[in-house]
Formats: C-alpha cells, structure tokens, sequence
C-alpha cells in the first residue's frame, strides 16, 4: 500500500507525498525544491500532481516539476492551476497513475471559490483538505461567504471518525490555543493540547488529525452546539440565531485572536 509523507515547505506549509516502490505523487507542492531533493534522495519517480486550490504555496512549484516530470496534474475545475490535466468537481473520482489509488472529489470552496478535497483509501481513509480544514482550526474566508465554509466543513465532518485529515499547513498549537479560548472546560480538547504540545516539542508534525479528534476539539466543526454556540454570542455580545452566525462569529474572533 501507498504510504503518505510530510515535506516541510516555507515557514509552516506541508507538501503531501505518497508513495510506493519507486513512484509518487505529491500534494500542494507549492515549491519544487524541496520536492526534487525527496525524490532525488529516495530515488522516486513523480507520477502525479494533485492541487487543492489555486494559492501560489500550493501550486507555486508545479511548473518546475513539469519541466523535469511530464505528469498529469489534477486540480479544480474552477481555478486556474498551472499545467492542469484534469478539471474536477464533486461527484469526480481519479486513480492516481502507477499507484493505483483513488480519489473521489468533494467541492468545499470558501477559502477559494473553486477548493476541492481528496477523499480515499491510503493506508486506512484520508483526506486532502488543503486550506478548508485545518488541524483544530479552518481557513480564512478569502473568495468565499461563512455559509459557504459552513456547508463546506459540515461536508467534511460526515467523513468517518477514523479519516485522517492532511490539511496544508502547521497551525495546530495556535489553533488550539484559540479553540481553548472558546472551550476552557472541553476535556477532549485539553488532552489534545498536552497531546499535541509534546509533539511539537519533539519536532514531529501534528498532521495528520482524525474526523473524530476534530469534531471533538475543533471549534469551527461544533458552531452548531450549544457550548459552542454560547461562547460566540457571549464574545458577540448579542444572540446569534443560527450555527452559520455562531460559525461567522468564530470565524472572525479567530481573526482577530493573538493568543
């Protein structure tokens, strides 16, 4: 079976790697120098480029590794991603090429109008989220509305409790530290903060997180409950009347959030 690989890029991004034998792919390689040098040292052959949204940290490098690999490169049908093969959209599914594994497609835009997600079998469930869904916390709402983003973690949250999340960066600490703001007296969340701080502390990646850990900690999956919910009125300073508004309110207090 494929095995999946963490390459640190830039100061916090993580490009995806998976890999069998001799072939791999990579996810979000928003630069090709680390890429190359990972290949080159485990003697791999790229077979496949797979983008989750049109940021330039997660396509940046595409062009470089095209001029040595020619592969397909699958991303968003709505996005304009450098030396896209394959267009997708929800309801697609790929195989990636030599590895054998397959992805079906969810459309989870907000972040970026056209974000898409990887839902397979690599070693147990996964998903590629890219910058929708992150460890303890999701993405800013650059191209997109707080219902949009809503419906779009929602999404994610029916995937099975035993679904390893690969998000795109390195921001479980701080969003933690935000999720505890919001949830002072959440047991599972404050295990997790022990959990992940020692990780951390060794230098190991926090990436990937379960559907289970995030929808037990992650306070942008639990705007709908009313601990949750509570919490955003109270920093709102009003009632607030649905989970979109309580998901909004979160959304924006993290924005602002310096812990």
């Amino acid at each position: 079976m494929p095995a999946i690989i963490p390459i640190p890029a830039f100061s916090d991004n993580y490009i995806w790697l998976i890999g069998e034998g001799r072939d791999a792919a990579v996810v979000d390689p928003g630069d090709a120098a680390p890429v190359l040098e990972r290949l080159a040292r485990d003697g791999l052959e790229l077979c496949a480029i797979i983008a989750t949204h049109h940021h330039n940290d997660h396509v940046g490098g595409v062009p470089r590794l095209l001029e040595r690999f020619h592969v397909p490169v699958f991303g968003p049908a709505n996005e304009s991603i450098p030396g896209r093969t394959h267009a997708l959209r929800e309801g697609d599914a790929i195989e990636v090429p030599k590895l054998g594994t397959r992805f079906r497609i969810l459309d989870i835009p907000a972040h970026t109008a056209g974000h898409i997600a990887f839902v397979g079998d690599v070693e147990g469930p996964v998903v590629f989220c890219g910058d929708t869904l992150f460890t303890a916390g999701c993405g800013k709402l650059f191209e997109g509305t707080a219902e949009q983003m809503w419906h779009a973690l929602s999404k994610l949250a029916l995937l099975p409790d035993d679904t390893r999340v690969y998000c795109g960066h390195e921001y479980t600490l701080s969003n933690l530290r935000f999720a505890h703001t919001v949830e002072p007296d959440n047991a599972a969340l404050n295990a997790r903060i022990a959990r992940d701080t020692a990780t951390r502390n060794r230098g190991e990646p926090t990436v990937p997180s379960t559907m289970a850990d995030e929808r037990a900690t992650n306070p942008f999956l639990r705007a709908a409950l009313p601990e949750v919910k509570a919490a955003a009125e109270a920093h709102a300073g009003r009632p607030l009347p649905d989970a979109v508004a309580s998901f909004a309110t979160l959304r924006a207090w993290k924005n602002e959030f310096r812990g």
